[in-house]
């Protein structure tokens, strides 16, 4: 299912870095594999070791509701408990509901009339889900206190059968227990995709912004709060197709709360900058792409908050994160896009995951099933900023080099005081003790795989930039699957005939039977490169067998394919670029 068609919601709080000022460069640098389609995250120490946890909620619930990720204190995470709520969970928050300083979280279940809360206990681990009714789905949930009694409810944006969205605030007992929801619907009819809540005017009662579509329209709602659970409409701003994020901040230093507005259909983000009486002025529209989660924060330390939007993607358009600078008068300079994950990234959310005072971030990857880590590593720049990947390498041998360039993009001199890398890596580096301001140097990765199968590793720079190190990813797989040579180029080719064969050689180096399942061109062009092959579903060991590919191009133009090679050898499948141009 699309995560297209899928309401989101926001309600993150501005950090502000307690450091001298940095470029908010942002590098992915870990990953956590997540097998039920990661929707969204709440942040927060939820063993209470000083390091900050993620809990994700999962889209495919039945088993893994929500999953816990207990930090590192490095910017990477481990697994913790997993645990069942609801049926198709959306939105998480995590606030103390005791009132005792253990975080507590609250899921929506956007398959169900019920809200889902888990208490924690304060060591990461949490009790047993606990439901309790709205009137509708709870797609989208947070906290605060919205009757005035000191003590935080739920509020949720819920979507009746027969009706229009509704918000419905749960109203806290203290002890971990909520009464009856108390429901007002949206006004305006429109279909509510997501919130935030605020105080946009002066009597210190928490507000709601309400975004969602009136027939073919898109807009935001405000809702006044009457400090007693209940509000009152306030009128609407128009802003562009599906807007599916909100989060409130003060984006021009006047102390007033202004709105910013995800629109995924209108590839933008809309700012809407605040009166201070409840009014608001007319939406200012930046672009970005498919924005299907907006937070904002101070990312690089300068005291004006910034916006961050996760991209979701679509077929052939990476997926990944883009920060829109904030000037500090209201206005953002245009986005800079950093890669991370596949397809649909559905959640962005910061936090200083490394303990090095930036605010880092982290996102969702809902196609590919894991929790990305990009930290915020400031003056030091690397490219690419993806993790190293070996996709297979043959057991016994050692790989090719692969390069990740270091630019100290400072002003000062950048010192280097220690270099590590673990798993079956080794890394070579020119860059010595010192990288001069604006120069670049050169770390070189090698994998030696000993084991079959998946790998992993860091490589940690401590460096005068941050006080805590630098890590980047490293990944591989070993296998035993000798494959020559590892691409096929077929030059130019007239349209409509056909190429000398090429062959590729598949080699089982291994001491085991191997087992071929299938061999496929999984590429663009599939029928432009026609194979065929003599290897056999099973190989023995030490044999080798051959696949014979033409290039037989129906178009004129660059052309593309890949042979894939699936089996028991590890590193499965194996794949070789095709490539030819038709003429």
């Amino acid at each position: 299912m699309s995560i297209r068609t899928l309401g989101f919601f926001a309600l993150l709080a501005a950090l502000h870095c307690n450091c001298a000022p940095a470029l908010a460069q942002f590098e992915t640098r870990g990953s956590v594999f997540i097998s039920t389609e990661p929707f969204a995250i709440a942040t927060g120490d939820f063993n209470r070791d000083g390091s900050l946890d993620l809990a994700v909620s999962s889209y495919y619930s039945v088993f893994n509701g929500v999953t816990i990720l207990l930090g590192n204190g490095d910017g990477t995470f481990r697994l913790g408990g997993t645990y069942a709520a609801g049926v198709q969970l959306l939105y998480i928050a995590a606030a103390s509901f005791r009132r005792n300083g253990i975080l507590d979280l609250v899921v929506g279940d956007s398959l169900s009339n019920d809200v889902y809360v888990l208490l924690g206990n304060g060591d990461g681990t949490f009790q047993p889900a606990v439901p309790y009714p709205t009137s509708g789905n709870p797609f989208a949930v947070s906290t605060g206190d919205f009757n005035g009694d000191g003590k935080p409810d739920i509020i949720a944006l819920a979507r009746p059968a027969s009706e229009c969205a509704c918000i419905e605030v749960l109203p806290g007992n203290g002890d971990g227990t909520f009464g009856t929801a108390i429901i007002t619907p949206v006004p305006y009819n429109i279909d509510g995709y997501a919130f935030a809540a605020g105080r946009f005017n002066d009597d210190s009662k928490l507000d709601v912004a309400v975004s969602g579509a009136f027939g073919s329209g898109a807009q935001v709602d405000i809702l006044l709060g009457h400090g007693d659970g209940l509000f009152r409409a306030d009128g609407y701003y128009e802003v562009l197709g599906s807007p599916e994020s909100v989060v409130v901040a003060d984006f021009n230093g006047d102390g007033r709360a202004d709105l910013a507005v995800g629109n995924l259909a209108g590839e933008s983000v809309s700012v809407l900058l605040g009166n201070g009486d409840g009014t608001f002025q007319q939406a200012a529209n930046y672009a970005t792409q498919y924005p299907s989660w907006l937070i904002a924060a101070d990312l690089d330390g300068d005291g004006k908050i910034d916006l961050a939007a996760s991209n979701g993607g679509e077929l052939g358009i990476p997926a990944g994160v883009s920060v829109l600078k904030g000037n500090g008068d209201g206005t953002f300079q245009p986005g800079v896009f950093y890669q991370a994950g596949r397809e649909q990234v559905s959640y962005v959310a910061a936090g200083d995951f490394n303990g090095d005072g930036r605010p880092d971030l982290v996102v969702a990857d809902f196609i590919d099933e894991s929790v990305i880590t990009l930290l915020n590593t400031g003056v030091v720049s690397f490219s690419p900023t993806t993790p190293v990947n070996y996709p297979f390498q043959v057991l016994g041998t050692t790989s090719p080099a692969q390069t990740v360039t270091l630019t100290n993009t400072g002003t000062s001199a950048l010192t280097i005081s220690a270099m590590k890398t673990t798993g079956p890596f080794a890394t070579s580096s020119t860059c010595g003790s010192s990288v001069a301001p604006g120069a670049q140097c050169a770390l070189s990765v090698r994998f030696s795989p000993t084991v079959l199968g998946a790998a992993s590793g860091l490589i940690s720079i401590r460096d005068s930039a941050s006080s805590k190190p630098q890590v980047i990813e490293i990944t591989g797989a070993g296998t035993v699957v000798g494959i020559s040579p590892l691409s096929l180029n077929f030059g130019t080719q007239a349209v409509g005939s056909k190429s000398a064969p090429q062959k590729v050689q598949l080699t089982n180096t291994g001491t085991t039977t191997l087992s071929i399942t299938q061999l496929i061109d999984s590429g663009n062009n599939p029928d432009d490169f026609p194979q065929t092959t003599n290897c056999p579903k099973s190989l023995a060991t030490k044999a080798s067998c051959t696949v014979t590919i033409t290039f037989e191009p129906k178009k004129t133009g660059a052309c593309t394919g890949t042979l894939s090679i699936t089996d028991n050898g590890g590193g499965s499948p194996q794949t070789v670029p095709l490539t030819g141009t038709g003429d």
